[in-house]
């Protein structure tokens, strides 16, 4: 897989646990450690797409 192709890949899990955690927030009855556990993986998308876009602006350095 390409860097761009797994780039996009990971964008659209982030853009999936955040539309999960919103709906999450919307329910009341959703329980807290459920929500801390999406926020969590979102912010583990976030800092993978991170890392990879700065190895990726490495590269072309």
């Amino acid at each position: 897989m390409t860097i761009q192709a797994h780039l996009v890949e990971l964008e659209r899990k982030h853009k999936l646990l955040e539309n999960e955690l919103h709906d999450a927030l919307v329910h009341l009855s959703t329980d807290d450690l459920q929500i801390v556990e999406l926020k969590r993986r979102k912010l583990m998308v976030k800092d993978q797409i991170e890392r990879l876009r700065h190895s990726s602006d490495e590269t072309l350095h």
